[in-house]
């Protein structure tokens, strides 16, 4: 009986700690993080970084690179000028592979290609790589999302 009692509270205990399972999202909400996604790819294609800033948090930081974190909208505002300076970016390719809502956050997984094309001329390149995105809901977003965390994992 001791034996059952000490699984018995072990079993609450566990499944007490386990929380709440993961939410998919309502409808509303996938539809906006969509438009998010949709929004930001138009601007990139349009080398429009205002356009880009207003979906990400003041407090963003971009880990776009091994060794390198961009911390704050400032700070990634002032990196993507200088690259689109230099770029045109176009998205040509961006699958959500995976996509978790919890609570006011988001997670998106995803893999993508960018065509680049120098604008000072020269032979456009590809970039493919993956995503994983931390969105935060933010009042101040035209979609009601905003990017606060970001790392990118370029492909072999």
């Amino acid at each position: 009986m001791k034996r059952f009692f000490y699984c018995a509270i072990t079993a609450f205990y566990f499944y007490g700690c386990a929380g709440t399972p993961p939410v998919a999202g309502n409808d509303a909400d996938k539809k906006a993080l969509a438009e998010t996604s949709r929004l930001i790819g138009a601007a990139f294609a349009k080398g429009d970084v205002k356009a880009v800033m207003k979906f990400h948090h003041p407090d963003v930081v971009k880990g776009l690179s091994y060794g390198s974190l961009t911390i704050g909208r400032d700070s990634v505002e002032a990196s993507m000028a200088r690259t689109f300076k230099s770029f045109r970016l176009e998205f040509i390719a961006n699958k959500i592979e995976d996509e978790l809502f919890e609570g006011n956050t988001a997670t998106q997984i995803s893999s993508f290609t960018i065509k680049g094309t120098p604008i000072a001329g020269g032979q456009p390149f590809i970039f493919k790589g993956r995503a994983m995105v931390v969105y935060i809901k933010y009042k101040k977003s035209p979609t009601g999302w905003a990017s606060i965390r970001e790392v990118i994992q370029p492909a072999p």
